[in-house]
């Protein structure tokens, strides 16, 4: 059943911008939205009070009114009707919130209207520096993905050197230990690089990997293409996005910073747990603590912070939308292999990280 609220919820309330990109919410609520929340209030203060002669979560509602007192029922009523109300208030102001606000409870009697101030963090409004122009200065300067002749044959050299290392270390082993320092340093002077033959190229990579040095070399090419092209890319578009970054100015929230941190220190976590490493000891072993890494991370922070929201107001400029179906078909696929996330946040991940794509894309063709 859908429920009703008596308040306008739009000039009731007013708003004051902060610094720091924050407003401030100032208002009342009558006294008829506190009332309509005092059952609700009553069961939930009321589930882990044990009376005698009555049942754990069964004690009738005028008993636990006489135990509970009036002040507590009633701060929890407020807290419940602010909670309920917040929702409509940022709504009907169009108040781009992020995080939990912050609530001060300025007024508060039985029979009275509540009066309360909420201070919460905003996305930050900022005028986009001129992408279209900044995108085509840098995109006159991507390097070419062509790979060359010397560029093949510069790592086939490394990978013999590679091999003729490896070779001399398996020499070592087989050197008796009483032999050892007589014979380390000739073995030291036998580095000699082979030459790239088919029976040398047989014995690279794994078994049957290679029939021979033009196999060898056609499989390098094609390997080496893939990573070029891949290296280019995100090294192009980190110049894009790094060109529109430091011509926008923006004052972020600190809340913002603080969840991008956040991302750092779980990221930190998942590559320790991998090592089978403790945090703590980590920690230990570099001689820092979890403030000096925060402090280190905070110019990344704000980096990466600043990066999603000029991306998030291209893609509104540009009219973007990740594609339904790949958002489908990627979340369906990362909640088979995670299975306790959620849903909803799983979505949302995958759809902001697909408009990101749309918004580089959109970049690269100017």
């Amino acid at each position: 059943m859908e429920h009703k609220h008596h308040v306008n919820f739009k000039t009731a309330f007013t708003i004051e911008t902060l610094p720091d990109s924050e407003v401030k919410i100032s208002g009342e609520l009558p006294y008829v939205e506190l009332e309509a929340e005092r059952t609700a209030a009553i069961v939930s203060l009321g589930k882990n009070v044990e009376i005698d002669g009555f049942r754990k979560g069964h004690v009738p509602q005028a008993v636990l009114e006489k135990r509970l007192g009036e002040m507590a029922i009633l701060a929890e009523m407020a807290e419940r009707a602010i909670a309920h109300a917040y929702p409509h208030i940022i709504d009907e102001h169009k108040i781009e919130a992020i995080g939990h606000p912050k609530i001060e409870i300025t007024k508060i009697a039985p029979n009275n209207p509540l009066g309360f101030t909420a201070t919460v963090a905003v996305i930050p409004t900022f005028t986009l520096a001129d992408y279209k122009k900044l995108s085509k200065e840098v995109n006159k300067n991507r390097p070419s993905d062509e790979l060359t002749d010397d560029e093949v044959m510069e790592k086939v050299n490394d990978i013999l050197r590679q091999k003729a290392a490896y070779d001399r270390l398996q020499s070592k082993a087989q050197v008796s230990e009483a032999d050892a320092i007589q014979t380390e340093e000739d073995i030291e002077k036998k580095l000699v690089i082979p030459e790239l033959t088919d029976e040398v190229a047989q014995s690279l990579g794994q078994p049957g990997q290679f029939t021979g040095v033009d196999d060898f070399k056609a499989k390098l090419r094609e390997h080496l293409e893939i990573e070029k092209k891949n290296e280019n890319i995100a090294k192009h578009r980190g110049e894009l996005t790094d060109s529109i970054v430091d011509a926008t100015e923006i004052t972020l929230p600190k809340i913002l910073i603080d969840s991008e941190i956040n991302q750092m220190f779980a990221q930190m976590q998942e590559d320790l747990d991998r090592a089978n490493l403790k945090m703590d000891d980590y920690l230990t072993h570099i001689g820092k603590t979890k403030e000096d890494m925060a402090k280190e991370w905070e110019p990344a922070a704000v980096k990466r912070a600043k990066l999603q929201l000029v991306l998030n107001e291209i893609a509104k400029a540009e009219k973007l939308e990740p594609d339904m179906e790949k958002v489908n078909e990627q979340t369906k696929v990362l909640l088979e292999r995670f299975k306790d996330a959620d849903e909803y946040r799983v979505r949302v991940y995958v759809a902001s990280v697909l408009l990101n794509e749309e918004v580089m894309k959109k970049l690269e063709s100017y």
